[in-house]
């Protein structure tokens, strides 16, 4: 028994076929190095089952096994699931620390301290002209420097009062639209993780390598988790289950999510989507609930509306108070501040005095009372406020150049693993080109044998 022509002939063949497969393969790579978001691929190979033939005398004495070429197995993407986890978790720690420092700096930014400008200035000198009224106090520049300066003061904590409450209002604005339902960030993600899942599903249920569309559900997957963190679990369909917020921190600890937002082509958005899965957690979404905490009222913006009250609260009683207590005048003498205006949003100057022009308002004693004030409990609450965001922005900062410089550098890896590398690809298209070209010669000689064989029967 000889062995078939044909057989050597298809050996051949899939030589060819596996090499330009490779080749193609690498021209996809190639073609997209610049592709954001892009995995490279690779070709699978395999040996295809061998070919016993029996009595093979003249070659083996009792027969052998004979190699019938290369199958193509599959098409597959370059990742590594370790990386792309950290990638994500990195990712979202960095855009929590990003809209931690951005607002927080946005605070800082409104107090303009220290500066001629900052409450801190106006408060020195609405005590400086108090000293300045207790040496002088039938003086009407004096006493309209106090007037001035006292109303300036007041001015101050309404802007800054108001600065926070914009502040708060556009960090609820920005939660809320990531959030909606219908048309936000975290609905769009969610959604496409969805269509797609359909989609590679059915692709690779057909047979066919979906590595396009796993580079987009990645990509997708990359996306969602700036705004909280997200934990993917790989289905044997292909399709992916994914969790998210505090539910995703669980499902990393080893917990069951019996509700992820993703769960093959469906979208849970109810149980997702609620402060309670994402206060506590990381990204853009769990720094803004931490920032102002709408139900519970106790994000930092919170406190530091309640410090700011603190300070206008303190100022206006302890000036009012030591304006009635200083001297025989009693309780009958006119409070500075509007007794009822005790926040940061309503302090102001007692619009009585507006109209004491002729008549000093206040007395040498209740002058130097209000003067002795200074560096008291309002400034000093004032003072360490200032002291706390600026010590909060710095940490904010220095944390969100941490998580930058740590995510690039696990971004990095994660590239030299999935991304292309030209002069790789060049020495694969090398490697390839003569495997291609072996193989057709391979095929050219069996040819010239055949044609030799044939001839040598036509003339016998």
């Amino acid at each position: 028994m000889t062995i078939p022509t044909y057989m050597g002939l298809n050996t051949a063949l899939s030589g060819l076929e596996a090499a330009q497969a490779a080749i193609d393969t690498t021209g996809q790579n190639i073609a997209n190095a610049d592709t954001p978001g892009y995995s490279r691929q690779r070709v699978n190979m395999t040996e295809r089952s061998q070919l016993t033939i029996p009595a093979l005398s003249s070659y083996t004495g009792d027969g052998s096994q004979f190699g019938t070429g290369v199958d193509i197995t599959s098409i597959t993407r370059i990742r590594d699931q370790f990386l792309d986890s950290q990638y994500r978790s990195q990712n979202t720690t960095e855009n929590g620390d990003n809209t931690s420092s951005t607002i927080l700096s946005q605070v800082q930014a409104g107090l303009a301290e220290p500066s001629t400008t900052g409450l801190s200035h106006g408060l020195d000198q609405f005590f400086t002209d108090w000293s300045t009224l207790a040496a002088h106090p039938t003086d009407a520049g004096a006493q309209q420097a106090v007037m001035g300066d006292g109303a300036n003061v007041a001015d101050q904590l309404n802007t800054l009062g108001g600065q926070l409450k914009t502040l708060e209002s556009q960090v609820s604005d920005q939660y809320n639209t990531l959030t909606d339902p219908t048309s936000g960030a975290v609905a769009n993600d969610a959604n496409q993780i969805a269509q797609l899942n359909t989609q590679i599903a059915q692709t690779q249920a057909a047979g066919i390598d979906a590595n396009a569309l796993e580079d987009q559900r990645d990509n997708v997957i990359d996306d969602l988790s700036q705004y909280s963190n997200v934990n993917v679990t790989t289905q044997a369909n292909g399709m992916v289950n994914v969790s998210f917020g505090k539910a995703a921190i669980a499902a990393q600890n080893g917990t069951a999510d019996s509700t992820p937002l993703v769960n093959g082509g469906s979208v849970d958005l109810t149980d997702n989507l609620t402060e309670a899965n994402l206060s506590g957690a990381g990204g853009t979404l769990g720094s803004l609930l931490s920032l102002h905490d709408a139900t519970a009222g106790t994000g930092q913006i919170d406190n530091y509306m309640t410090t700011l009250n603190s300070v206008a609260s303190q100022l206006v009683s302890t000036v009012n108070d030591a304006i009635s207590g200083a001297d025989a005048s009693g309780p009958s003498a006119t409070p500075f501040f509007d007794p009822t205006g005790t926040t940061a949003a309503t302090i102001a100057v007692n619009p009585s005095l507006s109209a004491s022009s002729t008549t000093p308002p206040y007395t040498t004693a209740e002058a130097n009372a209000v003067a002795g004030l200074s560096g008291g409990a309002a400034q000093q609450t004032y003072n360490a406020f200032v002291t706390q965001v600026g010590s909060q922005v710095q940490s904010a900062q220095n944390s969100q150049q941490t998580a930058q410089s740590l995510l690039t550098a696990i971004g990095n890896q994660r590239q030299s693993i999935s991304g292309v590398s030209l002069d790789e690809e060049m020495t694969n298209l090398i490697q390839f080109q003569q495997a291609y070209q072996a193989s057709a010669r391979v095929m050219s000689t069996i040819n010239d044998t055949i044609g030799t064989l044939l001839s040598m029967v036509a003339s016998g």
